[in-house]
């Protein structure tokens, strides 16, 4: 199909109906009645000789080809957009990246990971928590550009994403600088009855040690596990537990002296991974970001 017989205006019906996830929500939003905009989309289907909804009732899903043409779609209406402000005389435009991020992951490692965005005027970013599957659910349905997790995401055909590894940094134990200044502990032989702040089951580290304690017949003392690596780092701070934590978390507590390193071990790890959906085109400071990364890495 030549590009002229491409009927933008079917294309735009589409591209409102796929980031409202709802054909009531579109025409309301479009002021027109909803048997319009189906028409303009089924038009459109029938031009690119195939589905880019399953009509599952009342509930519109995107197919495998509806979510390509979606993505292309987002890039040519957020390009005008940007067009059109500077046209109005606007500085360059703006353009938004939304990225998820599961709740157990660092706040220091996504300020970091972020942090050249926060130096582009046109930037305007938004950052949702949750877990994992939530978020990658929001992905798909091109809510979210991409999704920052200390796990990859396997791809099949029904979720079809790609999980980039961003960098890996040591899990170390930290202390009170008060308490355990000087001291260094072998992991895990001098943690048995120990008493220590761990992250919660749900962390991909926890596992990590609970494994490595369990092999070497070591029982710590466990005084807390905590979801969220925000609260951890308090614990660590105010407590005078070991926390087992990576040190991203706790850097600028390290850095002035109130934390101390106490130990790691290079069987103990944290990887990150930026999720994206297949074969699609990341806004440009985003796609920035993932070069940077993959050339450079997170902690350099």
């Amino acid at each position: 199909m030549d590009i002229s017989q491409l009927n933008f205006r079917h294309l735009f019906y589409f591209w409102r109906v796929a980031k409202k996830g709802s054909l009531t929500h579109a025409a309301e939003q479009m002021h027109t009645s909803q048997s319009a905009v189906s028409t303009q989309i089924k038009q459109l289907e029938n031009r690119l000789g195939t589905p880019l909804f399953d009509r599952r009732g009342r509930r519109l899903e995107l197919t495998a080809t509806g979510q390509q043409v979606f993505a292309y779609a987002d890039n040519i209406f957020d390009m005008g957009e940007q067009m059109l402000g500077w046209l109005e005389g606007r500085d360059e435009g703006t353009t938004h990246v939304r990225v998820g991020s599961v709740s157990t992951m660092s706040r220091n490692f996504q300020v970091n990971w972020l942090r050249p965005l926060f130096r582009d005027p046109t930037v305007v970013l938004s950052v949702d928590s949750g877990s994992l599957q939530a978020l990658v659910e929001r992905l798909l349905h091109h809510q979210l550009d991409v999704v920052l997790a200390n796990e990859p995401v396997p791809s099949d055909p029904s979720r079809p994403v790609s999980s980039r590894f961003l960098g890996s940094q040591v899990i170390s134990l930290v202390g009170r600088a008060d308490r355990w200044s000087g001291a260094t502990l072998r992991v895990p032989q001098d943690l048995d009855n120990v008493e220590m702040a761990m992250p919660s089951t749900r962390h991909s580290v926890r596992a990590q040690f609970d494994a490595l304690c369990f092999s070497a017949g070591v029982q710590p003392r466990l005084r807390a596990e905590i979801d969220d690596m925000t609260m951890l780092r308090l614990v660590a701070r105010d407590s005078g537990w070991i926390t087992v934590l990576p040190e991203v978390v706790v850097q600028d507590e390290l850095h002035s002296g109130e934390l101390v390193h106490v130990g790691e071990s290079s069987e103990l790890t944290e990887h990150f991974y930026a999720i994206t959906v297949q074969h699609s085109h990341p806004v440009g400071p985003l796609n920035q970001l993932l070069a940077r990364a993959a050339t450079k890495g997170v902690f350099t």
